[in-house]
């Protein structure tokens, strides 16, 4: 067997670690309902079983691209998959809430290890033309594996695998973190097999901990304060209030959030500080600040922040809605994302045959402006009467244009980084997306729950059955079921009808008030579409900023 096929072999592997790591994060969205009613989870509970995994994961990006520079890229890739299934073990053999959250914590720190280290073996086991392929089957598989969580998740929440192991009863949900096992071991082999281990001689000095430190914190406060904005209030706190242990914030004071944002604002510049002086003493540095002197670096990283907002923020909307308001269960509307997962996959082969015949920039502009046209399109076309089938074309599209964007966007910014800084870059231009699709959940989320909730009660207080209240009770009831439908997420709209007859309403009425609520939603998704499209724009705009000009970087 040849180097070049071992090599391409191993592109598999490394894919396939990736995946593990993606549809994980994924995964999850869909058997949360499951989780809940067995580890009987409170809703500050659930909230931090969703997000500890993220926080961690986004923080940690940068620390373990640079340390794998020193101690080995396939190495520190092998140890994150390993921490990571081990995990994956224990969150499927939890009862409590406490231990699910530990042990998303643990999967967080070894995704954080893979995310990186993958990019970085790729760019190092591949060069010239064969680079331009082996990141385009990177980054599709990344936008492809998005899609086929869900699909998982549903599949494994349809289908009944429950069984009794004596006095232990083994849930459906726990199979979505178990399954993760086998499918390590294999590929922690192949890796083994196929992949030779890659690493840079590094300066005297030892591992810059204490940068370390300060990069977790200050990406830690700001991915927290990118999240959970909407939950506690950007300036003004909500009724929710933050809490960790036995510390609640103090419910007279301004939110969390803003200080949490000033804290990583002091973390950044300290950061700055302390790697300027590392690197004037000639010790090792955490992120080497002149990367960003390299225009192609620097330009594709703030492309790359941009695209990220618009990219997989409305991914969180449309299962909801296909759900909540188009009726498929979970597995069906899993295969909705299909068309996704289809179009990214495809993007992989169509990357693939542009490589040395379109440069990667105007590859990247080509994706960027397929994903433009699927998000216009499914902003204009997602309604109530079309349901899925009015989306699917342009999921399809959304999803190549994911896929192409995705890889040579990559190639694009990594193309001028020297060999012994791909680590530090490899961690950088990762967290850089991971604050883009950060912050683009929050401003995409925030879009569609405003919006949902202003389409839901205007929607109610047309209705003509309501003529005959008086101003104010209309006011009142169309805010109480706008409340609802967002503090559901869209959850209790198939069931609106049903809670309102109970309580004595006409079948008529009752009935009108689920269809607002399904209007409602469709308007707060096809708001959130538009929100989507304009990060995009933005986004493909920035791409004018980087070069057209072809390199062969196999001269690296």
């Amino acid at each position: 067997m040849t180097k070049t096929r071992n090599r391409w072999i191993g592109l598999v592997f490394i894919s396939m670690a990736i995946s593990l790591v993606i549809i994980d994060g994924t995964i999850v969205n869909t058997i949360f309902p499951a989780i809940i009613a067995d580890l009987q989870l409170t809703s500050t509970e659930v909230q931090w079983v969703q997000e500890s995994y993220v926080l961690v994961f986004a923080s940690m990006l940068l620390v373990w691209g640079s340390i794998a520079d020193r101690f080995g890229r396939r190495r520190m890739l092998i140890i994150g998959l390993v921490i990571f299934v081990l995990a994956s073990v224990w969150a499927g053999l939890t009862d409590s809430a406490e231990a699910m959250i530990l042990a998303r914590v643990v999967q967080g720190l070894g995704g954080a290890m893979v995310l990186p280290t993958t990019l970085s073996l790729v760019n190092a086991n591949f060069q010239g033309k064969e680079r331009g392929i082996a990141f385009a089957v990177w980054g599709a598989t990344i936008g492809g594996m998005v899609a086929v969580g869900p699909v998982v998740g549903g599949w494994l929440t349809t289908v009944d695998w429950r069984f009794d192991l004596g006095s232990v009863v083994v849930e459906t949900w726990r199979w979505a973190f178990a399954v993760n096992l086998p499918l390590g071991i294999l590929v922690i082999a192949g890796l083994l097999y196929f992949i030779s281990e890659s690493k840079q001689e590094q300066r005297a000095g030892g591992i810059d901990l204490v940068g370390a430190v300060i990069s977790v914190l200050m990406f830690g406060t700001l991915v927290f304060a990118l999240i959970e904005g909407r939950v506690y209030g950007w300036w003004q706190q909500t009724d929710k209030v933050f809490s960790i242990g036995n510390f609640s914030w103090p419910e007279n004071a301004i939110s969390v959030i803003p200080f949490a944002l000033a804290l990583s604002i002091i973390f950044f510049v300290l950061f700055v500080f302390w790697e300027k002086a590392r690197e004037k003493a000639n010790k090792n540095v955490l992120l080497d600040l002149r990367l960003f002197n390299v225009a192609s670096f620097r330009n594709g990283s703030i492309a790359a922040l941009i695209i990220s907002m618009g990219e997989f923020g409305l991914l969180f909307a449309i299962p909801l809605w296909l759900q909540n308001v188009d009726g498929l269960n979970a597995l069906s509307s899993g295969l909705v994302l299909l068309w996704l997962a289809g179009g990214a996959f495809l993007a992989s082969a169509v990357g693939g045959a542009m490589s040395g015949r379109v440069s990667a920039v105007n590859a990247v502009r080509i994706g960027v402006a397929l994903e433009l046209v699927g998000v216009l399109g499914i902003a204009i076309a997602a309604s109530t009467a079309t349901g899925w089938q009015g989306i699917a074309g342009y999921l399809f599209i959304y999803g190549l244009g994911v896929g192409l964007a995705t890889a040579q966007l990559t190639g694009v910014i990594m193309v001028d980084v020297p060999m012994d800084k791909i680590g530090q870059a490899s961690g950088s231009q990762s967290t850089v997306r991971q604050i883009g699709s950060a912050l683009g959940i929050a401003v995409l989320g925030t879009a569609l729950f405003t919006s949902t909730q202003l389409a839901t009660a205007n929607n109610i207080s047309e209705l003509s059955a309501l003529k005959d209240l008086s101003a104010a009770q209309v006011e009142l009831r169309s805010q109480q079921i706008a409340d609802s439908v967002v503090q559901s997420a869209g959850a209790i709209i198939p069931e609106l009808d049903a809670i309102y007859m109970a309580q004595g309403t006409q079948e008529n009425l009752a009935s009108d008030f689920k269809m607002a609520a399904e209007n409602g939603f469709t308007e707060g998704v096809k708001t959130t579409g538009w929100f989507a499209a304009g990060f995009l724009a933005l986004g493909l705009l920035s791409t004018f900023n980087l070069s057209s000009r072809r390199k062969d970087s196999s001269k690296k």
